[in-house]
């Protein structure tokens, strides 16, 4: 595959801390940016589309699922370390499971349910743990 050329200017992105029965959905990326982390589905909003329809989108595309949108959880930006990488700011929000069971896509390597209170040895993208504690407090889980 060959090489894909990095915006030139921050991108926009979402993801979702998705809770079913008091656990959250957290899939591991498979490739960059965050390859072998885990972290939220989610994915970059398209010129023209919402970030409630983008999330809805990306959620459904990445991981086959349907979600209700509670509110907003954070936000974090990842800016480019090394050449190659892009400059995101990504808005977190906190959503329930409404209906489907996850599936891996080409994006994705692992998925699973956890205890909001994440393992310490997991490997999760920065700033993971803060956003879903928001995330808990807003759906009430």
């Amino acid at each position: 595959m060959p090489a894909v050329e990095p915006f030139q200017t921050p991108q926009l992105a979402v993801s979702a801390a998705i809770f079913r029965d008091g656990k959250v959905l957290l899939v591991r990326r498979a490739r960059p940016p965050g390859k072998g982390s885990h972290s939220l589905p989610g994915g970059r909003v398209e010129f023209g589309e919402t970030m409630a329809k983008a999330l809805h989108r990306e959620v459904a595309e990445e991981i086959g699922l349907r979600i209700a949108i509670v509110g907003l959880a954070g936000w974090r930006e990842v800016v480019p370390t090394g050449p190659g990488d892009g400059h995101f700011v990504v808005m977190a929000f906190a959503a329930r499971w409404v209906d489907g069971e996850p599936v891996l896509s080409e994006e994705l390597d692992g998925l699973g349910w956890f205890a909001p209170d994440l393992p310490d040895d997991l490997h999760v993208t920065e700033g993971l743990q803060t956003i879903i504690d928001s995330a808990r407090r807003l759906v009430g889980a």
